[in-house]
């Protein structure tokens, strides 16, 4: 297995593995579940294959995300550095109903809940979740800025924000890195916040790069999923337009076998070789996923294949839609 291809990371200290493990999955919850023991098991074995880049967040699972997350940092035991990044601006209540709420108060107290869960003295990446439009984004940074300050966390990043956000909080303080949603399916990305982000030196990792398992080749288009899953909600998998994405992936599935990869393999690969991508996230249940995962380094998809996969999808997607279903809701 070849090894895991590291990269500096923006303006930062950080040096990292171009892919990132996402956790959203290690919550369970909107997945349809998560083994507590098969998550920790994962996120160790990527550890020992070179991942040492975790992304996860409050709202994954109501805190177990991070739990977990935290259980495996203190089985590992610094045996390597790991980069840790989270994220705040996000609230619940009993009913699991999610609002954004990136008010001072609201930071201060998550950082020291993350902290806690995650059994760390400080957070190397710390990111305002979801942009909040009731909270002046000048208060919101001027409360990171404090916690980066008092040495709670190390770099400021910003997640789901487009360009006229992004460059609203440059105004106010430094940002090191922005997380925006990238794949094969959904690259609204590449019109203005991957060139902005490059031309300013941001790091980017971008998530959704396997599109919530679609381009892992695993469905046929006839699948029904089951309740408590958040596809179910994504246009993508409702009948109209999933049989579309089915036959792109299987298009997607021959070039990947030319070079002797997985499709979730390529899809990821081709993620990583776009501009003003630093790191791609990419999610695992298991430790045979994350064995994949890991297969994205030491080899380039070639620019005539770079090209087919545009003549793919103009082939097949007829009806494109982004990820706009996953964004928590504005009002109190």
């Amino acid at each position: 297995m070849p090894l895991m291809e590291k990269t500096a990371y923006g303006k930062t200290d950080l040096n990292v593995s171009r892919i990132v493990l996402g956790t959203w999955v290690t919550g369970g919850w909107a997945w349809g579940g998560a083994d507590d023991d098969a998550s920790r098991a994962a996120i160790l074995r990527s550890l020992e294959l070179g991942i040492n880049f975790i992304d996860t967040a409050p709202v994954y699972g109501f805190g177990k995300s991070e739990e977990v997350v935290g259980r495996a940092l203190k089985e590992w035991g610094g045996r390597e550095p790991v980069v840790v990044a989270t994220k705040c601006g996000l609230e619940w209540d009993a009913k699991e109903r999610i609002r954004r709420n990136a008010q001072p108060a609201r930071i201060r107290a998550e950082v020291e809940d993350s902290l806690r869960r995650l059994g760390v003295e400080r957070i190397d990446l710390y990111q305002i979740h979801w942009p909040d439009p009731q909270t002046p984004f000048a208060d919101s940074m001027d409360a990171m800025a404090r916690l980066q300050e008092e040495g709670k966390i190390r770099w400021i990043g910003l997640s789901n924000f487009n360009t006229d956000q992004l460059r609203s909080c440059l105004h106010t303080g430094p940002v090191h890195s922005l997380q925006p949603p990238y794949n094969l399916f959904e690259r609204e990305a590449d019109r203005e916040i991957l060139p902005f982000c490059r031309q300013e030196n941001i790091a980017t990792l971008v998530y959704g790069g396997l599109c919530r398992g679609m381009l892992t080749g695993k469905f046929t288009g006839s699948e029904v999923l089951p309740r408590g899953d958040l596809r179910r909600g994504d246009p993508k998998f409702k009948p109209d337009r999933f049989k579309q994405y089915v036959k792109a992936v299987n298009d997607f599935k021959k070039l990947a076998s030319s070079y002797g990869k997985t499709p979730a393999q390529f899809a990821l690969r081709w993620a990583l070789q776009q501009p003003g991508v630093t790191c791609v996230i990419a999610g695992a249940r298991t430790s045979a996923q994350v064995e994949d995962n890991v297969g994205i380094s030491g080899w380039e998809i070639a620019e005539e294949d770079l090209k087919k996969v545009d003549e793919i999808l103009a082939k097949h997607i007829k009806t494109p839609v982004g990820p706009e279903f996953m964004a928590p809701r504005l009002e109190s």
